[in-house]
């Protein structure tokens, strides 16, 4: 089970806290230096500006094309930037020359369109990509990425893609809101083991921008990345159903289930406010009985089998502690029995049942101080 440790409410941060990724799990993730980005097409970067700023748009049209030639014969970066700066230049030309009656201009933005959803653009990124920014960074704005494979150093990591409900730009502060509960919630989904996810990864989402959704841009892509800009990801840390076997996953989903209920600690400490973390610790030992139970309940591999009773025997004493917590009188005696309960979470048993199922067995450090990528304990943002 992946638990932080006592005494004091407990604040979530990262992919499993502490941060957004070092414990070498049985999937082990290295870490290097980013790759040095391939140079960016000028001439792409004129089109952009030139599209942005609307000033002779014909001239920033011709330039993004002349630029995406250039970048397909060259195998430089850019493209997202030329087909950005082309179709706000055809915008350009729709508000200079009125012609949307000819259906021209139209069918050129549909093509600009489908185009940015092309290889080398942020908008082509799926579930299991790893790429490069080209910026070297995973905030700020991005208009074109660089997909590479997931065994070579790569900047993030896509675990989940989100598609927003058409309508008006919602607002840059309700994107990222939306892209924050999101996000965090999905990545268990992708990576359920808490334990083998290195503590320096953190949860990064790249959003829609309030031009990009004027062109359809609806998706919220989330992505796991190193805090430290100076190093990168190797390898993939999708460990789900695609990765795991069934016991695996029975095993996670308890380990997951407890999780999930130790994360609804109240802010306030108990002497602040006793009856909130009376009630949440009577939560946790319902929680624990039913985890025990689900553990003893299922049929394990001989070489497991008896780790597992092991595991489910000391959730069980947790659960007695938890319950006397749940009944505390005063602030002195709901800590006794709060901490000998979490005495039993992430001990000795915890890893050897995971050593014999094949899981990380490494416990997480779970530091309260840590700085994810975002800042502030906030998920780092690109706009794209």
């Amino acid at each position: 089970m992946s638990i932080p440790p006592p005494p004091g409410p407990h604040q979530p941060q990262g992919p499993y806290p502490p941060g957004p990724f070092t414990p070498p799990g049985p999937w082990g993730y290295g870490y290097g230096g980013y790759a040095q980005p391939v140079p960016v097409n000028g001439v792409a970067i004129a089109a952009l500006v030139l599209g942005i700023l609307c000033f002779l748009p014909a001239v920033g049209l011709v330039l993004g094309l002349i630029a995406l030639a250039q970048i397909k014969k060259r195998g430089e970066r850019g493209k997202g930037m030329a087909i950005a700066g082309s179709v706000l230049s055809v915008v350009g030309l729709v508000l200079w020359t009125v012609s949307l009656s000819t259906g021209v201009v139209s069918d050129a933005v549909d093509g600009f369109k489908d185009a940015a959803r092309g290889d080398g653009t942020a908008f082509a990124l799926a579930k299991g990509d790893c790429f490069d920014s080209g910026t070297g960074s995973l905030h700020g704005d991005a208009y074109d990425v660089d997909e590479v494979p997931c065994t070579d150093a790569h900047h993030g990591e896509v675990f989940a893609v989100v598609t927003l409900p058409a309508g008006t730009f919602p607002g840059d502060d309700e994107v990222t809101d939306l892209a924050d509960d999101k996000c965090y919630a999905l990545q268990e989904d992708y990576a359920m083991d808490a334990w083998a996810v290195p503590d320096d990864v953190d949860v990064y989402y790249l959003v829609p921008s309030k031009e990009s959704w004027t062109f359809g841009d609806r998706e919220i892509t989330c992505v796991f990345g190193n805090v430290d800009e100076k190093k990168s990801l190797t390898g993939s840390l999708r460990n789900d159903a695609t990765k795991l076997d069934a016991d695996q996953i029975a095993f996670l989903k308890s380990a997951n289930a407890l999780d999930g209920v130790l994360y609804e600690q109240p802010e306030d400490y108990a002497e602040d406010d006793l009856p909130a973390n009376r009630k949440w610790a009577g939560e946790v030992g319902t929680t624990l009985d039913e985890q025990a139970e689900a553990l003893r309940a299922r049929s394990w591999p001989a070489d497991s089998e008896k780790a597992v009773a092991d595991l489910a025997s000391d959730l069980e004493a947790a659960r007695k502690e938890w319950a006397k917590a749940a009944a505390a009188k005063n602030v002195d005696a709901y800590y006794e029995h709060y901490d000998a309960g979490y005495e039993y979470i992430d001990g000795d048993t915890t890893v050897t049942a995971r050593e014999a199922l094949g899981l990380a067995t490494t416990v997480p450090s779970y530091d309260e101080d840590y700085d994810g990528g975002g800042g502030d304990g906030d998920a780092g943002e690109l706009d794209v």
